[in-house]
């Protein structure tokens, strides 16, 4: 490992690797696994903490969290079940425990893998480019014919009237919230904003959500986005769409926030406000354009369809790329590079259906194209959808809000897309997704023979029902 007190300046000597890897999110350990296993010298540098956003402030702690809260509202329905669980109060310092606990076993679960790499040394420091193929870490610099950059994201904070007068958290702090705030804020109705709402309700918190589009999730369909509402707001969610200059005003011990909505002006009061409105990429600080390395208005690396930048040599993986947002695109991401690699292969992420999910309760599982994306192609369209009150699971686990559905092309008689919000919906989502990867006819998957009872069942059942007509009900 380098040494900070004892490291070299840039004019020194360089020390040469066979590969730099910046970062060591979910797409760097593996890559450094892989490059170990084919017998190259392998420097990896982590300026905070090992495991990136995944294991310390994203999918870990996050869906840890919503195993609480889920077990919490489960109680309080006891009486649904047929028992008594009495009064239901959550206390938040061991919810925080058993999330960092996580945390921190997956952190050193990261440490100790690479570790025990014997061509792989971890260099903790902030790394910079000086150059093409060289970068600079504590005052060394090192070179390499390959560099792969992996630097993730973090949270969005956009200018906003009075913001920098109130305290404020982020994804990455509220995981460490060890106190249920009297009244939660969320600044932002997508998919970090929803599942920290929802959870928080579940302890016990009042909760208002504040969205500037005129719905939640937007890139959803509308009648999703509808359905998750509806959701929140059978808990108790108080929900403001389509809300527009948004400010923040210091009053005494709490915080107000202040908006237009419907030409109305509004004001919520909270102890806590939650800014979830997007994410943005940790590139503005690695000194890209000394090396040649392009980006785009938003500050993602640009890459081309094998993951490689503009400067020879130099890839980039995971978030900062753009090209996904999430843990098993980053994976796919070290797939791709180290099948071209290693293996020989023409791997492409063109070639990745994208899939993945909304973990408010039910969730919502997503693969291919939306039902509005798929219209917009113009191909001639079948389309189907049904309610989870008409699933077996769904009815008895007592868990039957929402529906499932699936668009498909009537002349390929390939599956384009799907959702799945209900219970399962994660995870049933995958046989869809699975046929989509394959490009199969989805007549193979209607004479499939499921299991029964399991939400997954319904899928034949739904793809029977497919017609040109969109039941929009």
């Amino acid at each position: 490992m380098s040494n900070p007190s004892s490291a070299q300046g840039p004019a020194a000597a360089a020390r040469a690797f066979d590969a730099i890897i910046i970062g060591t999110g979910q797409a760097g350990p593996s890559l450094a696994g892989r490059l170990d296993a084919a017998g190259m010298r392998v420097a990896i540098i982590e300026r905070h903490l090992v495991g990136g956003t995944c294991v310390n402030t994203g999918c870990k702690p996050t869906k840890t969290l919503v195993a609480s809260a889920y077990a919490a509202q489960m109680a309080r329905r006891g009486a649904e079940y047929g028992f008594s669980a009495g009064p239901v109060s959550v206390d938040m310092t061991v919810v925080e425990a058993r999330a960092r606990k996580v945390i921190m076993d997956s952190r050193k679960g990261n440490e100790d893998w690479l570790a025990g790499m014997a061509n792989v040394e971890l260099i903790r420091g902030h790394a910079r480019f000086d150059g093409p193929g060289a970068i600079v870490v504590n005052g060394e610099r090192l070179t390499a014919p390959r560099i792969f950059i992996n630097v993730g994201g973090r949270a969005a904070v956009p200018e906003m009237p009075g913001l920098q007068d109130v305290p404020y958290l982020t994804n990455s702090s509220i995981v460490a919230l060890d106190a249920l705030p009297a009244h939660l804020v969320v600044v932002g109705g997508s998919y970090i904003g929803l599942e920290f709402a929802q959870m928080y309700r579940r302890f016990g918190a009042q909760v208002t959500i504040i969205e500037r589009g005129e719905r939640l999730i937007a890139r959803e369909d509308a009648d999703v986005s509808e359905a998750v509402r509806g959701i929140l707001e059978d808990e108790g969610i108080e929900v403001h769409t389509g809300a527009d200059r948004i400010a923040f005003e210091r009053v005494d011990d709490v915080i107000a926030v202040s908006f237009q909505a419907g030409g109305k002006d509004a004001r919520v009061v909270g102890s806590h406000v939650l800014m979830a409105i997007g994410r943005r990429p940790n590139t503005d600080d690695l000194g890209l354009d000394t090396a040649g390395i392009e980006r785009d208005e938003r500050g993602y690396i640009t890459v081309d369809d094998h993951l490689q930048t503009s400067a020879p040599g130099v890839w980039a993986l995971g978030d900062c790329n753009g090209r996904g947002a999430f843990t098993h695109t980053a994976y796919n991401d070290f797939e791709i590079v180290t099948a071209n690699l290693l293996d020989g292969e023409d791997r492409r992420v063109s070639s990745r259906v994208p899939g993945y999910a909304l973990y408010i309760d039910p969730p919502l599982g997503r693969a291919g194209m939306s039902e509005a994306e798929a219209m917009k192609t113009g191909r001639p369209l079948l389309f189907s959808k049904r309610p989870m009150t008409r699933v077996g699971r769904a009815v008895e686990k007592g868990e039957s809000k929402g529906f499932m559905k699936v668009v498909a092309d009537a002349e390929t008689r390939r599956i384009l897309g799907a959702a799945i919000l209900g219970t399962g919906g994660d995870e049933a989502i995958h046989g869809i997704l699975d046929m989509i990867s394959a490009d199969r006819p989805l007549d193979e998957l209607r004479w499939a023979v499921p299991i029964h009872p399991t939400v997954s069942e319904l899928i034949p059942t739904l793809l029977v029902d497919l017609a040109p007509a969109p039941d929009r009900g």
